[in-house]
């Protein structure tokens, strides 16, 4: 459906972009959440964060912040919960000046059963898409979501 917006200009929200992207992350996120929230109970950031210690290593907040497009309150909070439960551990990096994140050897063992179930979950999406379709959308995520 068409709109005008205040300078009279037509606006379709079901076409723009960055809507649809939105509704996109979102509802494709979703669908991926049983596979941590019902069996661990964790929350989009922490498996996020799960996701980056497994992926990289040790990082600060600060980058899975940036790297995740997350609010830094809210990985504060996530992380504050994950190493509660044992998952993650802060370190003192070697300058000292900044501490990092890293996973424990249960929160590596959690990230691997995890990382299993989102293969599985991007495999099974890719093969609705087709091959083309998966790796074409892919290069425009890539470079849409390009840093400059």
């Amino acid at each position: 459906m068409s709109a005008k917006s205040p300078s009279g200009k037509p606006f379709d929200l079901d076409r723009f972009l960055p809507y649809l992207l939105n509704q996109a992350g979102e509802r494709t996120g979703k669908r991926f959440e049983p596979a941590y929230h019902e069996t661990h109970g964790f929350s989009r950031t922490q498996w996020r964060i799960l996701a980056h210690l497994g992926s990289y290593g040790e990082l600060t907040a600060a980058t899975v912040s940036r790297r995740s497009n997350t609010e830094k309150t809210k990985v504060s909070r996530a992380v504050a919960a994950l190493e509660e439960g044992g998952w993650l551990e802060r370190v003192a990096a070697d300058d000292r000046r900044a501490e990092l994140l890293r996973l424990t050897t249960s929160g590596h063992a959690l990230f691997d059963g995890l990382a299993e179930q989102a293969v599985a979950f991007d495999r099974a999406l890719r093969k609705s898409l087709g091959a083309e379709q998966a790796q074409a959308l892919e290069t425009m995520l890539r470079q849409l979501a390009a840093e400059d």
